[in-house]
């Protein structure tokens, strides 16, 4: 991410002079400097803003660098709004206002009106925010002195987001396969997504992917078992069923970076015609590599898992399944029939081969493990409304196995709804989410919604503070707002 820039724009005007100016450019540049140490992408002071034309001059760099994934915004003095209209209406990267001061206290005993004069944030954070508010856009805000940690984080938090953003306009998705007949939630609108989110969404006949499994030599499937042996615990004598899956693996990557490079995986039980396995350990360890894979023909899943995963830096991030519960202990078990994936895992995997009961194969190769914990996880669902597209992100804390489970031949990950299970579930239920998820342990609620709003789309939230009646009028409210703006 580091590569990726957010320029600093900072607003003033030509009012207070020279001298007055030089001030405001230095710290600006000192500012960006202090804060780029902190961030996971480049911050970089652009210029001081003054007029209408600079500001057009600024947005226009900033929407033809390709590198650029945003803006920081600052009004060190008094900027005049009607100034920044222009430019922000042509603006087409991610915007965060960064509501902060060069000094972070006052100089009680000398101040007086040129210092209040130069020092003016307070004043132009109103008027900027006024203006932006007025037109209608997204925009983040932080507060805070620009060397504060809680500051810096959130500023880091929202850069991670906005490079989030950015990724997800390349996002290309490789289906094998249509969705599960019947089933209602995997369905969506592809164009739709293309258009709203840059998701490109393609399918190819599981024929051209045999094809290319056929072409895979000994020797690519010795070196990627070497890996296998390095990474995992070799847990079954069934060598030749896991050089499959390595044969597998190694042809589902080199289809997918041939054909354009896609960065998300869709494949179905249902349709494996000239595979003798569902590929298990081969889409585990590719998702252990940044790929996102959807089950089913799920393909948002497996583009949502693809941004999120780029967010995460390929930690803790993967589809997930709601799977079934302990209603005395209020928890989920979360897994799927093989494709957990390893980021999962709270040790070292181990490859062990099972029958499949789906599917009508023979025994696939799978990691299977015990799910790490963590105080702090979302997970994440994208379902199709019919008139939008709707995120539901839900707060989670991810357990240890109350027990051991050694006939579970899976990798899985436990967990507790927020804010409890009862409330938790019916929440999730009448949002309408979705069985598939992507759980992180990594990507925070705020970035998920923070993302949702870079893309206008429709957020529902479940956390700490959700209350069944309060949600349900929550989601009639916004679906008559979504309804109108539509």
């Amino acid at each position: 991410m580091k590569e990726k820039v957010v320029y600093w724009l900072t607003g003033s005007q030509t009012l207070y002079g020279e001298d007055v100016l030089s001030h405001v450019a230095a710290h600006s540049e000192e500012m960006a400097d202090y804060v780029d140490r902190f961030m996971p992408v480049t911050v970089k002071y652009l210029t001081t803003c003054k007029s209408s034309d600079e500001v057009v001059e600024a947005i226009r760099k900033v929407n033809a660098d390709d590198n650029c994934i945003g803006i920081i915004t600052w009004c060190h003095t008094f900027s005049p709004a009607k100034m920044w209209i222009k430019g922000l209406k042509m603006l087409q990267k991610p915007m965060c206002h960064f509501a902060t001061q060069y000094n972070e206290r006052l100089p009680y005993a000398t101040i007086d009106m040129d210092f209040m004069n130069e020092n003016q944030a307070a004043h132009g954070d109103r008027e900027f925010g006024y203006i932006v508010a007025r037109l209608r856009m997204d925009n983040k805000v932080v507060v805070g002195y620009y060397k504060d940690p809680d500051a810096l984080k959130e500023l880091a938090s929202w850069c991670k987001v906005a490079a989030g953003y950015a990724f997800s306009k390349t996002v290309k998705v490789c289906r094998f396969s249509d969705n599960m007949r019947d089933v209602a939630v995997t369905e969506g609108d592809k164009v739709e997504a293309h258009i709203k989110l840059g998701w490109q969404v393609d399918y190819y006949p599981i024929g051209d992917l045999v094809d290319y499994i056929g072409t895979v030599s000994e020797k690519e499937v010795d070196a990627l078992m070497e890996e296998y042996e390095q990474k995992y615990t070799m847990a079954t004598k069934r060598v030749d069923v896991v050089r499959e899956q390595a044969r597998y693996e190694i042809a589902i990557d080199r289809f997918c970076k041939d054909k354009g490079g896609y960065v998300g995986i869709v494949d179905h039980f249902g349709s494996l015609h000239g595979l003798n396995q569902l590929p298990g350990l081969a889409i585990q360890d590719l998702q252990s590599k940044g790929y996102g894979f959807g089950a089913e023909g799920d393909w948002k899943i497996a583009a949502l898992g693809a941004v999120m995963q780029y967010m995460a830096d390929q930690k803790g991030t993967g589809l997930m399944e709601d799977y079934t519960y302990d209603l005395k202990e209020g928890l989920c078990l979360g897994a799927h029939m093989l494709e957990v994936s390893p980021q999962f895992a709270a040790m070292k995997p181990e490859i062990q081969v099972h029958p499949l009961g789906i599917g009508d194969k023979s025994d696939p190769a799978r990691l299977v493990f015990e799910g790490i914990m963590s105080p702090e996880a979302v997970a994440v669902s994208m379902v199709d409304m019919g008139d939008r597209m709707r995120l539901i992100v839900q707060k989670i804390e991810l357990v240890q196995y109350p027990q051991k489970m050694p006939n579970l031949p899976t990798g899985g990950l436990m967990w507790k709804y927020k804010p409890n299970f009862k409330e938790g579930v019916a929440a999730w239920i009448y949002a309408g989410g979705a069985h598939h998820t992507v759980v992180s342990s990594v990507v925070t609620a705020q970035e998920v919604v923070d993302l949702g709003n870079m893309w206008g789309m429709e957020v529902v939230l479940i956390d700490e503070n959700t209350k069944i009646d309060e949600f349900k009028r929550q989601l009639i409210w916004s679906d008559q707002i979504w309804k109108a703006k539509l």
